[in-house]
């Protein structure tokens, strides 16, 4: 009889034991992650990208200061030495409105040429001015007459790719009128402006890398002369 207790009570010890044991497991196992159902499906966690680790097809863009952009022009409006003969010295710009070209002496009978688109009918000019002032990505305030002709013109237009002055000006004597780049080169070879001679962005930053303050500046008149292509005129 004493035997019997003793195994009764041994029993139940042992199964409030494995019950114990069994409720801590099970808590462990609940608080773990489930299995997967499909860990041949398992993904790696989602890396966290940095701006500077992006592709640069995905950076954000930021254009330089002198970003612009051109189309391709006309051959005979890209900028090439030519022959040209002038009596004019070394360093002096003539630009040939009639024919939309802008010519650099260089002397011994060459010049640089640029395409240019010049004024529309009714604003072109001749004469000899000197430049008296460079500016890089200039601003621009349109002119009173211009104004009243156009008058939804902004007053002010600070410089940039936006204005259409360009990337750089040059300003003739103490007139209105510049060489100056376009935010439009489409324009060029065309007589489109109120007077003011433009050249591609990239093409006007040529020229004003050649021009001093002082230069000569000799505009011809517009009546169209024959020009072989090559600079020389017959």
């Amino acid at each position: 009889m004493f035997n019997r207790i003793i195994s009764t009570i041994t029993a139940r010890r042992t199964a409030a034991a494995l019950g114990g044991l069994a409720i801590g497991l099970f808590a462990t196992a609940a608080n773990a992650a489930p299995p997967s159902l499909f860990p041949f499906m398992l993904l790696p966690a989602p890396m966290q990208i940095q701006p500077q680790q992006m592709p640069p097809q995905l950076q954000p863009y930021a254009p330089a200061d002198d970003a612009t952009t051109e189309i391709e022009q006309p051959s005979r409006f890209k900028r090439q030495i030519v022959s040209y003969a002038s009596r004019e010295a070394a360093g002096t710009i003539v630009i040939d409105t009639a024919n939309t070209y802008l010519y650099y002496l260089l002397g011994s009978g060459h010049a640089v040429r640029y395409g240019i688109g010049v004024g529309r009918d009714g604003f072109t000019w001749s004469g000899i001015q000197t430049v008296s002032r460079k500016a890089e990505w200039p601003s621009w305030t349109p002119p009173a007459d211009m104004l009243r002709r156009q008058p939804y013109l902004p007053r002010f237009m600070a410089g940039g790719p936006g204005n259409p002055l360009g990337a750089r000006a040059m300003y003739l004597g103490g007139t209105i009128y510049r060489i100056h780049g376009t935010n439009d080169p489409s324009t060029i070879g065309q007589n489109v402006s109120s007077g003011c001679i433009r050249l591609t962005n990239t093409d006007v930053a040529d020229l004003y890398s050649r021009v001093n303050v002082g230069t000569k500046v000799v505009v011809l008149p517009g009546e169209r002369r024959a020009d072989s292509g090559n600079g020389r005129r017959g």
